[in-house]
């Protein structure tokens, strides 16, 4: 044998003690120990839940994953001292009478060891106990995105928003509003039905009698069902009008049509920039900015068409000829902004309660809105490419902890300031950089909130809507 003459007389001696070595210690090994005790968990309830603690729920086991889960229990149940009735293995036992769950702040599912023992047998089980806790606002990782923008994840960008001839839009839930120069064709709306469908059908505004100014139309706004378009008025000598519709297949009614001459302090140039505030009556305000930043002109609207009371406001540094002001829910305070020029909290006249950093939310933050839904409290805008590094991106900020806004938007600046949502426009830089927010809540059948929607639009990039639906618990 090749192998063995090749080993030395000494090296085969050793190899010889070596195998005698492993053969007397052959009853020094280990050997399986059969024992009929087991630790199995076949069932198990919770005896002492809700709030008297004398509510009984019954858990499902998985034997394969070794994991244990319940049914929602009622929040009020003492959760540091749990209770199971178990069926186990002959012999077995838990390892404790009682067990405590510790819920962090804001959690809703925990999840403890669980040891079943029958010497000298154990098994452990992973048991999950989750509190019927109500949840609120939108869900933010479940959107469902319309796109028509630059974005390459959407359909490509609205074309009527090309070389800045779409430099206005509005939204109210049930239409967008494209108010355009295009010369593929006149304003018009879009039904939101349609563009979920991913279907585009023009619905074209009578454009009777729309004339006048720099452009006729420039800006617009959608608001309960009622169309606003403004046209660019370059100079005092050209007229501010504003327009009405609720048939876009009727000509409009032409609700101002304003010599301002009339207004002493009024700016040269008007249309640039527009915020329509009216509640579900049709009252509020509407506000211009003048382009060259020296005042805002304000008009009182009433019954949705009824314009009056014309007055001059002060302006604020950094707003630029592209501001905003928009009314806060239903109350006497506005957020304001423009492209330089950080957000303020205001009244109707303009005057700053509020104003917030310049480095919390990006500058360019525009047309912001305070939305309401599902028991939570967001800000949301969109920023507008002014500059060579300026995206277009939709934000949403959670401000729902504080009494107030001033008191919301406080802490929100105390702490990371991080979105929970953006998307992003792709929107080039320009020199007109017009941008529009909106949104909309569905209501379910009991009249809840039931889904989120948001719109962002703005000059060369397009618009998107996104819809969430209100968070709920997963089981």
């Amino acid at each position: 044998m090749k192998i063995i003459n090749h080993i030395s007389k000494s090296g085969f001696f050793f190899a010889s003690l070596f195998m005698i070595f492993l053969l007397s210690c052959g009853e020094d090994f280990p050997e399986n120990v059969e024992s009929d005790k087991f630790a199995v968990l076949k069932s198990i309830k919770i005896l002492n839940a809700g709030v008297n603690g004398t509510t009984v729920v019954e858990g499902t086991v998985d034997e394969n994953s070794k994991r244990i889960s319940f049914p929602r229990v009622d929040p009020e149940t003492d959760v540091s001292a749990i209770r199971f009735e178990v069926e186990l293995s002959d012999g077995a036992k838990l390892d404790k009478e009682s067990y405590s769950f510790n819920f962090e702040e804001g959690q809703d599912a925990n999840t403890i060891v669980v040891k079943v023992v029958n010497e000298p047998r154990f098994r452990e089980y992973f048991v999950t106990l989750r509190l019927n806790v109500p949840v609120y606002g939108a869900d933010f990782n479940k959107p469902e995105i319309i796109d028509h923008t630059n974005n390459e994840l959407g359909n490509p960008i609205y074309p009527y928003f090309a070389s800045s001839s779409t430099r206005g839009s509005g939204f109210d839930g049930k239409h967008v509003l494209i108010v355009t120069r295009n010369a593929l064709g006149p304003s018009h709306l879009l039904d939101v039905n349609d563009l979920k469908n991913n279907e585009i059908k023009p619905i074209p505004l009578d454009q009777t009698g729309v004339t006048g100014g720099t452009f006729a139309v420039n800006l617009g706004a959608q608001a309960h069902g009622h169309t606003y378009i403004a046209n660019l008025s370059g100079g005092l000598v050209s007229p501010l009008k504003i327009y009405h519709w609720t048939d876009p297949s009727e000509a409009p009614q032409v609700i101002a049509n304003i010599d301002k001459n009339t207004i002493p302090g009024a700016g040269a140039r008007h249309g640039d920039n527009l915020s329509v505030n009216v509640d579900e009556d049709g009252n509020g305000y509407i506000y211009f900015g003048d382009n060259a930043v020296t005042q805002i002109l304000r008009f009182k609207i009433t019954n949705f068409t009824e314009i009056s009371e014309p007055k001059i406001l002060d302006t604020q540094p950094g707003l630029g000829g592209f501001m905003n002001i928009n009314r806060i829910g239903n109350t006497d305070q506005y957020l304001l902004t423009g492209h330089e020029a950080p957000i303020m909290v205001t009244n109707a006249d303009a005057s700053v309660a509020y104003k917030m950093a310049n480095s919390s939310i990006p500058i360019r933050a525009s047309d912001p809105r305070i939305v309401y839904f599902n028991g939570e409290r967001y800000l949301m805008a969109v920023t507008a490419a002014r500059g060579g590094s300026d995206p277009v991106v939709m934000y949403v900020y959670d401000i729902t902890r504080g009494a107030s806004i001033t008191e919301a938007l406080e802490i929100f600046e105390s702490e990371a300031k991080t979105p929970i949502f953006q998307y992003s426009l792709l929107g080039a830089v320009n020199a007109s950089p017009s941008t529009q927010t909106g949104w909309y809540v569905t209501k379910d059948r009991e009249g809840n909130d039931d889904k989120l929607m948001l719109y962002g639009a703005s000059n060369d990039a397009g618009f998107v809507i996104v819809e969430f639906p209100k968070k709920s618990l997963d089981d």
